[in-house]
C-alpha cells in the first residue's frame, strides 16, 4: 500500500477537481474521510465491450484491438492476485464482519476456478467500494450503474459492504434503441443500485406526472385511502405535481447527433445524472465520480450548483473532459473554477509519480506523448504502449512502440533490445522515453545504434526509426518526429531528430 502524502495546504475542495489516474490511488492518498455527499459510479462493466470510437474520434480512423483505455478486460494478473490475497485484511479494517469476510474467501475460491475473470472484475470493484465507504458522509448516498451481466454478483458485496439495511432501491432505467432481433427479449434496460449509509441519508422526493384521468378522478378530495389498507396515499394537492417517482425510470438514451456526445458508447444522458444529483443532494454539496469517463456526472453538478470531484484513469478522457466538456459545454476555466490533478507537471512531479506508482507513471509517460497504453505484448514484452500515426498511401494507421525506462540507469543492451523489437514487430518506428538525459558517454553510443536504424521516408521528409524523449522535453512541449498524429500537423525534433 502506497503511504498517505501530506496533506496540501489548499482544502482537498477549495475548487472542483478533475483527477488523473486510478479511483483507487487517489481515494487512499488524497480524499478525507466522509468529505462527500454523492457518489454516482459508472464502472466499466464485465461484458468485454471495446469502446474504439473514443480513438477513432480522436485519430479519424479506428485502432487496433490490443489497446486498453476504455476496454473491459479482466484477468487474473500478478496484481489481482495479490488484491485478492489482501482483501480480508481489507475488508477487515473497513470493519466488514467475519462471517461476510469468510463468505467472501469461499465465494472467491469457487470463482478462480469457474469464472477467474469475474473474480478479476468482482476483486477491483469490491477494493474501490470498500474505499468509498470510508469517504461518504453519514447523510450520503452511493448510486451504481451497472447491466445484468455483473449486477446481482455486486449487489450481493455492495450489501455486506454498505449494509443491506441501507439499500433503497434497484433503479430501472428503461429506454428504447433500435432493436436486434435474436433468440431472447430485447435488452433495453440498465441496473442502477441505490445505497444510503444511514437512516437520515439526503432525499428529495421527486414527483411523474399522472394521467389525466387519475388526476379528475380525485379532484377535490381531502385525501386518497388505498382500497385495500384505507392508509393515506395523497392529499388533494398532490395530484396537482403528480405521484412520487417510482424505481422504474423512463429515459431516452442519447442520440448519436445529440449535442450533449463526445464520442463514448456508453455514455449517458444529462437528464439522468440531473434526477440522482437532485433527489440526493443539496447545493453546494461534493459530488464525486470515480469512473467520470465523458464527464457527465461534472456537467450535471455543475449546473445544479454543486461542487465536484472527478476521476479518469485515461488521460486522453481527462483532456477531452477538460475541453469540451468542462470549457466549451460549461464555460469553464481551469485554474478559475476547476484544477486537473495528478498530470504530472515538473521533473520533480514525474519523479514522485514513478516513485509512488511505476505502472502509472509509465502509462502517464505513453499517453502525454499522445500514445496509446497497449495490451498486447511483442516478443520481448518491454512495449509500453504505441503511438499511432497516418502515413500517406496506407490504408490503416502506423504506428512507433514505446518503451518507457524511468529510472536512474539506461543501458546500451536494452537501448539494443529496443532495436531487436522494431525489426520483429509490425510497428515501423520506435521510441524510447527517459526521465533524465543519458551522460555524454551513454549519449554518444545511444546515438549510434539509434542512426543505425535508419529512416523513415515519407513525402521527401525523413523521420529517424529510433528516437528518444526525456520527461523534461515532453514536459516542455516536444514530441517523437512522426508523421501526422491524432491530428498534430507536425511534431518537433527529439533528442535524436
Amino acid at each position: 500500500m502506497n503511504p498517505r502524502r501530506k496533506p496540501k495546504s489548499e482544502p482537498v475542495f477549495a475548487k472542483n477537481r478533475l483527477y488523473y489516474g486510478d479511483c483507487l490511488t487517489v481515494m487512499r492518498d488524497f480524499m478525507k474521510l466522509g468529505s462527500v455527499d454523492l457518489i454516482y459510479l459508472d464502472p466499466p462493466f464485465n461484458s468485454n465491450r471495446s469502446y474504439n470510437a473514443i480513438y477513432k474520434d480522436e485519430t479519424g480512423r479506428p485502432l487496433p484491438d490490443q489497446l486498453d483505455a476504455f476496454c473491459d478486460l479482466w484477468e487474473l494478473t500478478p496484481e489481482r492476485n495479490e488484491a485478492l490475497r489482501r482483501m480480508p485484511v481489507l475488508m477487515r479494517e473497513q470493519g466488514i464482519d467475519d462471517q461476510v469476510v469468510e463468505f467472501w474467501r469461499l465465494w472467491m475460491n469457487a470463482l478462480r476456478g469457474t469464472q477467474p475473470r469475474l473474480l478479476a472484475y468482482m476483486s477491483y470493484m469490491v477494493e474501490r467500494l470498500l474505499y468509498m465507504k470510508t469517504i461518504l458522509k453519514p447523510t450520503g448516498s452511493l448510486y451504481l450503474h451497472c447491466d445484468p451481466t455483473a449486477s446481482h454478483y455486486i449487489k450481493v458485496m455492495m450489501d455486506a459492504i454498505f449494509g443491506h439495511q441501507n439499500f433503497r432501491n434497484e433503479i430501472i432505467w428503461s429506454y428504447r434503441r433500435w432493436p436486434s432481433p435474436g433468440r431472447k427479449y430485447q435488452t433495453m434496460h440498465d441496473v442502477i443500485l441505490f445505497y444510503a449509509m444511514g437512516e437520515h441519508n439526503t432525499f428529495h422526493v421527486g414527483y411523474e406526472p399522472v394521467s389525466e384521468s387519475y388526476a379528475k378522478r380525485f379532484k377535490g378530495k381531502t385525501q386518497i385511502l388505498d382500497p385495500e389498507t384505507k392508509t393515506r396515499k395523497l392529499t388533494k394537492d398532490e395530484p396537482t405535481k403528480g405521484l412520487p417517482q417510482r424505481d422504474v425510470w423512463e429515459l431516452s438514451i442519447l442520440a448519436g447527433s445529440s449535442r450533449e456526445r463526445l464520442g463514448y458508447a456508453t455514455q449517458k444522458p444529462l437528464t439522468l445524472l440531473e434526477r440522482i444529483i437532485q433527489t440526493s443532494s443539496n447545493p453546494g454539496d461534493v459530488i464525486f465520480d470515480p469512473f467520470c469517463g465523458c464527464g457527465t456526472t461534472l456537467e450535471a453538478a455543475h449546473t445544479l450548483n454543486r461542487r465536484w470531484i472527478g476521476i479518469d484513469i485515461a488521460i486522453h478522457a481527462v483532456k477531452r473532459v477538460a475541453r469540451r466538456r468542462l470549457e466549451e459545454r460549461c464555460g469553464l476555466l481551469e485554474h478559475r473554477d476547476f484544477v486537473i490533478d495528478g498530470v504530472p507537471k515538473t521533473l520533480e512531479g514525474a519523479k514522485d509519480l514513478w516513485e509512488r506508482d511505476k505502472y502509472h507513471f509509465q502509462k502517464w509517460a505513453v499517453e502525454e506523448i499522445d500514445g496509446y497504453v497497449t495490451v498486447r505484448r511483442s516478443a520481448d514484452g518491454g512495449i509500453d504502449g504505441r503511438l499511432y500515426f497516418v502515413v500517406t498511401h496506407e490504408r490503416e494507421l502506423q504506428n512507433m512502440v514505446i518503451e518507457v525506462k524511468g529510472g536512474k540507469h539506461v543501458s546500451l543492451e536494452q537501448i539494443r533490445a529496443l532495436r531487436g523489437v522494431l525489426d520483429r514487430d509490425d510497428a515501423i518506428m520506435a521510441g524510447l522515453i527517459v526521465m533524465e538525459e543519458p551522460n555524454p558517454t551513454q549519449l554518444r553510443n545511444f546515438r549510434r545504434e539509434f542512426s543505425s536504424a535508419g529512416s523513415l521516408e515519407v513525402l521527401g521528409k525523413a523521420y529517424p526509426k529510433m528516437q528518444m524523449l526525456t520527461v523534461t522535453e515532453i514536459l516542455k512541449g516536444k514530441r517523437f518526429l512522426t508523421p501526422t498524429v491524432s491530428g498534430r500537423k507536425a511534431a518537433q525534433p527529439t533528442l535524436f531528430g
